[in-house]
């Protein structure tokens, strides 16, 4: 098969393409620069130059594959609603380019705020006030024939070099002294390597259903006083309780994040597409990383 994979430089994206490959496809891979077109070149993918905002780079990409992986995202949070937008609108234009085809086309997605306080599981639509812009513009294409699936990513995709929303509270301890959670810190997070996720990309490519929801978790819960202790005993610096009052001062944007309790569940995914993570937890990446 040859796939379409956007965002194929990037954390994830990078892992996916010797995933597709290992696994005997062809990939084509969208490049914003000559040095990611290099790097695609040599990791054995074919680069096709381009970016979300190029909307016929988009369209001949997918043009020319038998299936997309749409990994890609603007990760500027100051302007999170605009590259929501423009999210869906790369979606929209990579859905009419496999219009009627049935060819398959998976979309990126999250867990956060999926079920707060409960397991999240794959039945789970978005909760009003936190919309999934990436399903529901998968949504509407799969109205013109294309075989849309989505995979949720959980907070922290990590591996020894980064960690998600996690590198943020990281970067953050480090420039106010401090390690912080909120109230308790017994609110969950799941998470997962990238590896594990990038080989579940793969596999909704090549058995996914239409419409159908994947949880990209290997861990459905970690509290997160045990990530901010593991945070201040690697920076060391002391470990504090944030009252929900202080957490917005504290954490900015992130302050929903941080308090949020979502653990979240992968049962039906591993059962549907045989996906088993194999890679280290979150905890012992955190041990063993580069901070």
């Amino acid at each position: 098969m040859r796939v379409f994979v956007t965002g194929a430089t990037g954390f994830i994206g990078s892992a996916i393409i010797p995933e597709l490959i290992n696994a005997g496809h062809k990939v084509i891979g969208l490049a914003r620069s000559d040095a990611g077109a290099r790097s695609l070149v040599e990791a054995g993918a074919q680069a096709h130059r381009g970016d979300l905002e190029d909307v016929e780079s988009l369209r001949s990409g997918a043009a020319m594959s038998d299936g997309v992986i749409h990994c890609a995202f603007i990760h500027d949070f100051s302007k999170y609603q605009e590259n929501c937008e423009i999210d869906r609108r790369a979606i929209e234009v990579l859905g009419s380019a496999l219009a009627s085809s049935g060819r398959p086309l998976v979309v990126t997605s999250g867990t956060a705020g999926l079920a707060p306080g409960r397991l999240g599981t794959e039945e789970d639509a978005f909760i009003p006030g936190f919309p999934r812009v990436s399903e529901q513009a998968g949504d509407s294409v799969a109205e013109r024939g294309v075989r849309v699936s989505a995979v949720r990513l959980p907070p922290s995709v990590h591996d020894r070099s980064k960690h998600g929303l996690v590198t943020m509270m990281i970067a953050l301890a480090g420039e106010k002294g401090i390690s912080a959670y909120v109230g308790d810190g017994l609110n969950r997070w799941p998470a997962v390597h990238r590896l594990d996720a990038a080989h579940l990309f793969c596999l909704a490519l090549e058995k996914g259903s239409a419409n159908a929801r994947y949880h990209a978790v290997a861990e459905e819960g970690v509290p997160l006083r045990e990530i901010a202790e593991v945070i201040g005993r690697r920076l060391n610096v002391p470990v504090v309780a944030k009252s929900p009052e202080e957490a917005a001062d504290h954490f900015g944007f992130l302050a929903f994040f941080v308090g949020v309790d979502a653990p979240t569940s992968s049962a039906q995914t591993q059962e549907r597409l045989g996906w088993r993570p194999t890679q280290t937890g979150l905890i012992p990446d955190l041990e063993h990383a580069e901070l």
